[in-house]
């Protein structure tokens, strides 16, 4: 074997490991943004399934207030539609009818004081705020993930890998009330 040989075939080997770290890295950070998506999803159904408890309960009380309640349920149907399809986009604005339709709802029950007193009102009440707190935390962790893959898979060298294996950016889960949650406790003055 020549010396020129030997250089090409050490070269060559080199490029092939780094291309292989970098895939595999690409491949973990892939299947981290799945991960954390798949942590948003568990809160999401949970909420999803204490919002008609809180309905039905609200629905004992606030007989004029049905506009509200059928908001809040037909919001619900919206995000569990876009969160089974995986539609991210689709969930941040189903999310942000559902945000809107809550909040309304927790300051409608301001005027009705028995629903207010009713401890299922109030378990209910604690356990979609904790479940909003949980939201929030989960999204930012899956839009951190996100971020991070895709600037991984727009950066050279990882752009050559990402491409060559079609890697794709991934949607950013965004609610256009995110700065403003649903603050179940603050609206019936516990903390």
């Amino acid at each position: 074997m020549s010396l020129t040989l030997i250089i090409v075939l050490v070269v060559a080997l080199i490029i092939g490991l780094y291309a292989g770290a970098i895939y595999n890295n690409l491949v973990r950070l892939k299947h981290q943004v799945a991960k954390a998506w798949s942590n948003i999803d568990v809160v999401l159904k949970q909420r999803h399934d204490e919002l008609p408890n809180l309905v039905a309960v609200c629905r004992e009380y606030m007989r004029y207030e049905q506009e509200t309640l059928q908001r809040v349920v037909e919001a619900r149907s919206a995000v569990s539609s876009a969160r089974q399809r995986g539609d991210v986009r689709g969930v941040g604005q189903a999310e942000d009818a559902l945000r809107s339709g809550l909040g309304q709802l927790f300051a409608l029950a301001e005027h009705y004081p028995d629903l207010k007193a009713n401890a299922s009102f109030q378990q209910l009440s604690q356990r979609i705020s904790y479940l909003e707190d949980s939201i929030a935390d989960r999204r930012e962790l899956y839009n951190d993930s996100v971020n991070v893959n895709n600037m991984r898979i727009e950066q050279l060298p990882d752009l050559l890998i990402a491409r060559l294996f079609a890697f794709k950016p991934v949607e950013l889960l965004q609610f256009a009330e995110a700065r403003e949650a649903v603050d179940v406790r603050g609206l019936f003055g516990r903390h």
